[in-house]
């Protein structure tokens, strides 16, 4: 991978929405203020190879991971109780990240409905695979979800079909280069009315090694072009259908951040945490 010089000047030097308090967005918000997950959405619309969903792995720290799947009302049971702990005064962020994908249960917009409308001081936060962001946004906008992150492994069809076993997309079950081609028009199609919309737009990508890495450059010149204010590189857990792969040493994740910085800012504090994560970033 290597770096443009004719793009070396495109990232902003400082951008209103990382200054918000957002934990996972804001540039000052990590460490100070703190987030909850509620895991009211279990189903799933993609078959990621690098996704395994399991419930009570009290010890794994990862996306996918749950205690329990629930409901909208316990979910405002559990902010309450949240709110009335001893870090109460510092969770400035209500999101939801699964265990699924939050845009294909609907549970999610009941649960960001009710907790608008109980703790209307809290911000709305959603992460999603984008497959259904195009035909669900207005219904985030009206509910006043303001950060969304998106994660886009790939702009390529053919390296898509390596990292996504299929996509149920308008009922059929899409494999291969058709299903990675939907999803990621899909993507972008989202990343840019979600920017348009006046929301803050993160974009996940998990780094694959010998799969996508070396196409990282170029997905971020088009997110940011898109509209993406903040990129977050993750590196791969091996597991599932990729255990077989490396995970990417870290200094290999700087090394990319390093010259993803002239695109975009980025990310480097992500903990990759659970679907019901409680607490401070």
């Amino acid at each position: 991978m290597h770096r443009e010089c004719e793009y070396a000047n495109i990232a902003e030097v400082t951008d209103t929405h990382l200054n918000h308090g957002h934990p996972c967005f804001s540039t000052s918000g990590h460490g100070k203020n703190g987030r909850i997950h509620l895991a009211v959405a279990p189903e799933c619309n993609i078959s990621c190879n690098y996704c395994v969903r399991k419930f009570d792995c009290a010890n794994e720290s990862r996306p996918g991971v749950t205690s329990k799947v629930i409901t909208p009302d316990e979910a405002i049971e559990t902010v309450l109780k949240a709110k009335a702990s001893v870090i109460g005064s510092k969770l400035k962020v209500v999101g939801i990240a699964g265990p699924g994908d939050p845009l294909a249960n609907e549970a999610t917009f009941e649960t960001l409905r009710k907790v608008k409308e109980n703790f209307p001081e809290m911000i709305l936060c959603m992460s999603t695979n984008g497959l259904l962001l195009p035909e669900r946004l207005p219904e985030l906008v009206d509910i006043g979800v303001s950060h969304i992150t998106v994660t886009i492994n790939t702009l390529d069809e053919k390296v898509g079909a390596k990292i996504y076993s299929h996509v149920r997309w308008q009922g059929k079950t899409l494999k291969g280069n058709n299903g990675a081609r939907i999803l990621i028009r899909n993507q972008l199609l989202g990343l840019e009315q979600a920017s348009k919309a006046g929301m803050t737009v993160k974009v996940n990508t998990v780094v694959i090694p010998g799969v996508n890495e070396k196409l990282l450059y170029s997905l971020a010149l088009d997110v940011k072009k898109r509209g993406a204010h903040l990129h977050n590189l993750l590196p791969l857990i091996p597991q599932g259908k990729l255990a077989h792969k490396m995970a990417p040493p870290m200094e290999l994740i700087k090394n990319y951040r390093s010259v993803l910085s002239s695109v975009l800012p980025q990310m480097t504090h992500c903990q990759q945490c659970r679907a019901d994560a409680i607490g401070l970033v």
